[in-house]
């Protein structure tokens, strides 16, 4: 089993591995009795294996693929004569008799200084990590395209299906794989689009979560930093907030931002902001990157956090870990999400088409929420 992280344009070239046995000293060695010769030897093919378990080569077939019921008994035993033998099933003659190629996409049109971050660790490389181990537990290949949809040559790699994480409305990425007929599936899901399946990651009650505990820290004048993208994470994270400040009688302090720069863009948005309206006393960021510059911006102006400004955000990845003083976030439970998403897939590429939903977000609570004791 092999993981590939692929940008795409780079071609994969199939790696081939020669078996050697070694000659056993009284073989009858030819030219000295000393002489210890290592012999390349053919490499078993299906037919060796079948003749060798008495059983036909479809059922070999069938044993490896698990496209058909073989008895588990003698799937158990072809499979312990495949080891013994050194017999592995061609990758590529599998592709041909089934028509796919093994391998699964995960791709984002969210720029990387979003889906990333500085330290490469942000938002969609998490779900990477854990998507790749799902694969790998199925014996599948993980291709991951750049975060970006100008991304160029995703058709020279050739997979079975792909997930997109957190797609726009109209995202070129979910047109291009359409119109390509890649069976795909979405992480959060797709605004105008329920008929493509998709693991819905509850931005709803996600941003709910972070701006009752805002409410509860005593906070009284809430502003809000979320994206422009059409994405259901910031369209959900907006209706949230305007019914929080509805709920309240406050006045809405909403900031669209876009999200190239966003760390920038959202450092000179906060400083707008809180001089114009010095009342503030909490902040939701709805992406990590925005709280990281709305930070920023508060340190600039000397409004201390928390004492003065409370500042939360939506993912709780390395830029709220580190963040000083560390950042109130939520674990969206990612691993979960992205094993779920795997597996939507798989249920995708056979022709089954659902929504799933994820677990409820965990509100995990730092400093930068709280007022000192």
């Amino acid at each position: 089993m092999q993981i590939v992280l692929l940008a795409c344009g780079i071609a994969r070239k199939p790696i081939r591995a020669n078996r050697f046995v070694a000659i056993p000293a009284d073989a009858g060695n030819v030219g000295g009795g000393d002489q210890r010769n290592e012999q390349r030897v053919s490499k078993p093919t299906i037919s060796d294996l079948a003749k060798a378990a008495g059983v036909s080569v479809t059922t070999v077939s069938h044993a490896f693929s698990g496209r058909r019921h073989v008895d588990p008994e003698t799937a158990k035993r072809i499979q312990a004569l495949a080891d013994q033998m050194g017999y592995h099933p061609s990758s590529m003659a599998r592709a041909l008799r089934s028509g796919r190629t093994g391998v699964i996409a995960l791709a984002s049109s969210m720029p990387f200084a979003v889906a990333a971050g500085p330290s490469r660790l942000g938002f969609l490389m998490e779900i990477a990590a854990s998507a790749a181990m799902s694969a790998l537990t199925r014996d599948l290949a993980l291709c991951l395209i750049p975060p970006h949809p100008a991304a160029q040559g995703k058709g020279s790699v050739s997979f079975d299906g792909v997930i997109l994480v957190e797609p726009m409305r109209d995202d070129p990425l979910v047109a291009y794989f359409e119109q390509r007929k890649t069976p795909i599936v979405s992480i959060g899901t797709v605004p105008d689009r329920p008929d493509i399946p998709a693991v819905n990651i509850r931005s709803r009650e996600t941003a709910a979560l972070l701006l009752d505990h805002l409410a509860q820290q005593g906070c009284h004048r809430v502003a809000a930093l979320i994206g422009a993208a059409p994405r259901t994470s910031q369209i959900e994270s907006a209706a949230a907030y305007e019914a929080f400040v509805t709920r309240f009688g406050w006045s809405s302090l909403l900031v669209r931002m876009g999200e190239e720069e966003a760390e920038d863009t959202a450092y000179q948005e906060t400083l707008q902001l809180l001089r114009a309206n010095p009342s503030i006393d909490g902040i939701f960021a709805a992406i990590d990157a925005f709280a990281s510059g709305a930070m920023r911006a508060a340190q600039e102006l000397g409004w201390t956090v928390p004492d003065r400004l409370r500042l939360v955000t939506r993912y709780d990845g390395v830029r709220a870990k580190l963040s000083q003083p560390p950042l109130t976030a939520v674990d969206l439970h990612l691993p979960a999400i992205a094993e779920k998403a795997v597996h939507l897939l798989l249920d995708q590429i056979e022709g089954s088409s659902r929504m799933i939903e994820a677990d409820l977000p965990e509100l995990i609570v730092r400093r930068s929420s709280q007022t000192s004791a």
